[in-house]
């Protein structure tokens, strides 16, 4: 894809504003409904909590979780738009982590055929808010821009000094070298058909957000078989 001609390059300075500009006003947009649909869960929790049966009473209780949860979300990322990110580390037990949000992504994507492979995963002292974000959005991408066999994801982990290095790898459609370098960059998407509808922010955002938490992330290999991304977080 080829720049427009009549329209000057965008600095990196002029991006990370156009960054925290869409940051701040998505996530303000999304805390008032946010916070109505967790209140009027619980007014209807409190209500007929004792005529529900088990099913629906634990249905009203996802939508409360799902809602608070999305909350935090939303102010970690208003408080990343802002500059000031607010991290609260916590013990995150990554295997629980992984086997929680996979099935929701399965349902968001509709990859019923997708596979797992996350065995063994340690626990990491980050904060749990942020970290769920940047594995949310790579599993959402290996199950998105998916080839013809059924989407395959596998998450590793080991320990390299003071580091803890996280593998996502997925047998998808890979990444053209030509646009490699360019995959971080806010606002851009590949250009093919079938491109999944988005903002181009997914990757620049977790790449932000572990710059919160004081690690990286890099696209480590890419071909017909596949893209492993390597995530970095400091254990201390």
């Amino acid at each position: 894809m080829s720049p427009n001609p009549t329209r000057p390059l965008e600095t990196t300075g002029e991006n990370e504003e156009r960054i925290k500009r869409f940051l701040a006003t998505a996530s303000h947009d999304l805390q008032s409904p946010l916070r109505h649909i967790a209140m009027y869960a619980e007014l209807l929790l409190d209500d007929l909590e004792e005529t529900l049966d088990g099913q629906q009473l634990q249905s009203l209780r996802t939508i409360v979780e799902k809602a608070q949860a999305a909350q935090r979300l939303t102010k970690a990322l208003m408080s990343l738009a802002a500059g000031a990110p607010q991290v609260t580390p916590e013990e995150v037990n990554l295997q629980a982590l992984a086997e929680h949000i996979w099935p929701e992504l399965v349902d968001e994507t509709g990859a019923r055929d997708a596979t797992l492979a996350c065995r063994g995963l340690p626990s990491i002292r980050t904060d749990p808010a942020l970290f769920s974000l940047v594995l949310r959005q790579l599993i959402s991408n290996a199950l998105t821009y998916r080839s013809s066999s059924p989407p395959r994801v596998a998450i590793t982990a080991e320990q390299e000094g003071e580091n803890l290095l996280i593998r996502i790898s997925d047998n998808g459609t890979g990444i053209d070298p030509a646009y490699r370098e360019r995959i971080f960059e806010p606002f851009w998407k590949l250009p093919k058909a079938g491109t999944a509808p988005g903002a181009g922010l997914g990757l620049t955002t977790a790449q932000e957000l572990l710059k919160a938490l004081g690690g990286d992330i890099g696209l480590e290999q890419s071909d017909e078989s596949g893209s492993r991304f390597t995530i970095r977080l400091p254990i201390a």
